[in-house]
């Protein structure tokens, strides 16, 4: 996945942001107050699709008040209280927040359920500034797919290895991390009913 910054006349807002978002293909963020525009690869959407499918399938057959999409925006805060738009690869929100505002744009500024990223050749947005930027927003479960281990070995160990990280928000309101790998059942606190395995994903 690449990102290209589309340098816009002022310093945008969040509002100012979904307001001007461009026509062109695409999905686009608001970082540091500059409209960036991402381009995922195939192997990225193919892994984004299938987990999409698979939280729909558990929406349906428990059933859960969910709405799952790859088409949400959410407004979060950096550390010194800039707005920035974040757009997911994945967004879980409850259906009852999402219905409650039906004429607003797609765009959420409460926490959703569940958010997740596919990570891509700029991993430490993933790993750090939205990691950081969820947990502020309060989002109950966080997952990181690396796919094609491309983040540190700090993270993924040595050799590398393809890992599902899901990140779960304390009483503290302070993520606690668990990492999967090959055929380890995947735990959601969202989907508690959930039989994924971290290879299922991972080798999509």
């Amino acid at each position: 996945m690449t990102a290209t910054r589309i340098q816009p006349k002022q310093m945008l807002s969040f509002e100012q942001f979904v307001k001007q978002l461009p026509d062109e293909e695409g999905r686009y963020e608001l970082v540091n107050g500059e409209i960036v525009r991402i381009l995922p690869i195939r192997l990225h959407e193919d892994v984004a699709d299938f987990l999409i499918k698979q939280f729909d399938r558990e929406v349906d057959l428990v059933p859960l008040n969910y709405r799952v999409s790859g088409r949400f925006m959410l407004r979060t805060l950096t550390p010194n209280g800039k707005e920035q738009g974040r757009h997911p690869d994945v967004t879980v929100v409850d259906k009852t927040v999402w219905k409650s505002q039906p004429f607003a744009y797609s765009a959420l500024t409460e926490p959703p359920q569940l958010v997740v990223e596919v990570v891509s050749t700029n991993w430490e947005d993933d790993y750090i500034d939205k990691l950081d930027e969820y947990q502020r927003l309060g989002i109950p479960e966080y997952w990181i797919v690396d796919y094609l281990a491309l983040g540190s070995r700090n993270y993924l160990g040595n050799p590398k290895e393809p890992t599902v990280f899901v990140y779960l928000l304390d009483e503290n309101g302070v993520y606690q991390m668990t990492a999967y790998r090959g055929t380890e059942r995947i735990i959601s606190r969202t989907f508690p009913e959930l039989a994924l395995t971290a290879e299922q994903v991972l080798d999509v």
